[in-house]
């Protein structure tokens, strides 16, 4: 990709304006771009031309590229197979995949410039985002809180017709105002269901394969595509797809704990635990397979997940094997 120079405005308001969403969707864009066709002296042009435009366009181009100067001299672990993916993946997947996969790379990293500039590309892109490890609380038009957990993202939509929050990533608490406004239907949109709350709590997480959704008060309706209607009561944990709805009858953890900053789990298996303390922090944690089925139940603080993981050692027959800070596997006892 070409270097195209830097024009002062840039760097007079760099410090003090931050650049909306959409510019930095635009920028993404012609980052992509460049990238998959080279060097493409008309395409440079035309990303000048755009850049030139707005000094927000500046803005955004420069940030976006400092993410990806610094994700390319490998500040942050991990970064060199995220980008590795991304340079093979842009040219087989859609513009809004690409963004999304992104975005995942601005996650992947711990350095204080990500956390105190960036957190991350889906933040930038989004009405409300939370950063690895952070949990949000805000309060709705309609009165309505809503809640983030980690690595969580949406839109909000509301007009006369309805209020629409869109969980683009991640997952959500929804604490539904008791003010009915029965005109306007509380929906949450994700990719695999459309959920209709009513006075009443429930929480909704988009995973790779499923939206799972469990209600904690009151009931709530999942409108599914082809026009089938759901009901879901109080207490009840279910699993929506491409195939259809299901409840739950055995959930090894508590979805709604992490409102609470705990991850509550009942007879959880080993991998799937360490697969949701992940979410919280940077970096590579698993384990062996000879030690994956191994069960835990109990009640533990996300505050500090380096120390939850120490605590391990103390209730199974394993041990941390830890080559940096970012970088833990779980292997057994020896």
């Amino acid at each position: 990709m070409r270097c195209i120079t830097v024009t002062c405005f840039a760097t007079q308001t760099s410090r003090n304006v931050a650049p909306s969403p959409a510019a930095v969707k635009q920028a993404i864009h012609w980052m992509l771009s460049l990238r998959e066709r080279g060097n493409d002296p008309s395409l440079a042009q035309q990303c000048e031309r755009w850049r030139n435009a707005a000094p927000e366009h500046e803005l955004a181009w420069q940030r976006v590229m400092r993410l990806h100067q610094d994700l390319d001299l490998r500040a942050i672990p991990g970064a060199g197979v995220a980008l590795q993916t991304l340079e093979t993946s842009q040219r087989r997947l859609h513009r809004r995949q690409a963004l999304k996969l992104l975005g995942g790379v601005a996650l992947v990293g711990s350095a204080s410039w990500l956390a105190r500039d960036l957190q991350s590309v889906s933040a930038w892109a989004s009405d409300y985002a939370t950063a690895t490890g952070e949990r949000r609380s805000l309060r709705l038009p309609d009165g309505s809180l809503l809640q983030l957990n980690t690595r969580s993202a949406v839109d909000l939509a509301f007009t006369e017709q309805q209020r629409l929050v869109r969980l683009k990533q991640g997952e959500l608490m929804l604490s539904c105002s008791e003010t009915a406004d029965p005109g306007r239907p509380l929906l949450v949109q994700s990719r695999d269901a459309l959920v209709e709350g009513f006075a009443g709590r429930f929480v909704v997480r988009q995973d790779e394969d499923c939206t799972r959704v469990s209600v904690t008060a009151g009931k709530v309706a999942v409108h599914q595509p082809g026009g089938e209607l759901q009901w879901i009561g109080n207490g009840q944990d279910w699993r929506v797809d491409a195939s259809g709805a299901r409840r739950l009858e055995q959930v090894a953890m508590d979805a709604a704990a992490w409102s609470e900053g705990l991850i509550v789990t009942r007879d959880m298996r080993l991998a799937d635990f360490l697969t949701q303390v992940s979410r919280y922090r940077h970096g590579y944690l698993a384990c062996d397979e000879d030690i994956a089925d191994l069960r835990l139940s109990g009640v533990f603080r996300l505050e500090d997940p380096e120390q939850l993981l120490q605590l391990l050692p103390q209730t199974l027959p394993v041990q941390l094997r830890q080559r940096t800070r970012w970088w833990i596997r779980l292997e057994r006892l020896s």
